[in-house]
């Protein structure tokens, strides 16, 4: 039998609370500070064991066999390496898992040392939007092009009060959200090149991005982003026969070949993105039943940052 620990007692917790329940899972919530426990009790209407990981882990209780990790970005890798070292065998990790590149190493390699599996949450491959563009990629015979914008509002993460260094890091922290799922649908870099200009109080190496290449699978792309400027994210995929717009990403608007109307997909089931938090409904079913087929797992990731890197700026490098 399944058993599960979710890390964490915030807002995002509380989300994963919600997806286990109604997968009628045996889980046990594990919180820091006994004011985010009793605020999540509240909410969650189920118990939490509080005073933080490394004291629970003190008590030598039985290894589960399924963590969700879901604390704070600068808490995210030292919480993922403690469960590793416990013998925790299967992970899944809020993104980006890490904010250093020595952090991505040293959970790609204590993962293999320990013949575990370590995944990271990028919930939005799950998205119902997100599996009919890739029912019609398929049917379409792949991509032939993409383009992605991340674009950021400062006026809305400026006041945020976050713990030091991950509003500096907020491209890897947040922004990844869309680059993951536009190098999933389109595939990953093998030729790219990126442009970066400006700079912000909370994110000095830079504001303005801009880039293009050719990816593993020969479709070109291109992005951009201003967070100096309007804008929101988005990602659009075109094939032979359409062009899929991403924007909002939670909703598929189709443009057909030879045709100017871009129209909302009805035919798609909305009801779980609808009901929990999009994503995480069919993200948690595919971790905990072992398919991992479309999960972001930590050496990819890690794989990933010399990518990451160079679109944002940042003078980290594996």
């Amino acid at each position: 039998m399944k058993s599960i620990w979710v890390i964490g007692a915030g807002t995002m917790a509380q989300e994963y609370i919600k997806v286990l329940k109604a997968l009628d899972c045996d889980f046990t919530v594990i919180g820091r500070s006994t004011q985010s426990a009793l605020i999540c009790e509240e909410a969650s209407k189920c118990q939490v064991i509080f005073g933080g990981l490394n004291t629970f882990l003190k008590q030598v209780p039985q290894v589960a066999s399924h963590a969700i990790v879901s604390v704070g970005v600068e808490k995210l890798f030292e919480a993922t390496k403690e469960l590793l070292e416990y013998g925790i065998k299967n992970i899944l990790v809020e993104k980006p898992a890490g904010l250093h590149q020595e952090e991505f190493k040293q959970l790609t390699l204590l993962t293999k040392e320990k013949q575990a599996n370590v995944y990271v949450a990028y919930n939005r491959r799950f998205y119902a939007s997100v599996i009919k563009a890739q029912n019609i990629i398929e049917e379409d015979g792949g991509v032939t092009s993409f383009n992605f914008e991340f674009t950021e509002w400062e006026h809305v993460i400026a006041p945020l009060q976050k713990a030091a260094g991950v509003k500096e890091k907020w491209f890897l922290s947040n922004s990844t959200h869309v680059v993951d799922l536009a190098f999933f649908l389109g595939g990953k870099p093998k030729e790219l090149s990126s442009f970066t200009q400006g700079s912000l109080d909370w994110h000095t190496t830079a504001s303005v991005f801009s880039g293009a290449g050719i990816s593993i699978n020969n479709a070109l792309f291109s992005y951009q982003a201003n967070w100096e400027s309007a804008g929101r994210w988005s990602v659009e995929i075109l094939t032979k026969e359409h062009r899929l717009i991403l924007c909002p990403m939670e909703k598929l608007k189709i443009q057909k070949r030879a045709s100017i109307a871009q129209e909302l997909d009805d035919t798609i089931d909305y009801t779980l993105d609808d009901k929990y938090k999009p994503g995480l409904y069919l993200q948690v079913d595919n971790f905990l039943n072992y398919k991992t087929d479309n999960l972001c797992n930590i050496e990819e990731q890690y794989q990933m940052q010399n990518i990451y890197a160079g679109i944002a700026n940042y003078t980290e490098q594996v």
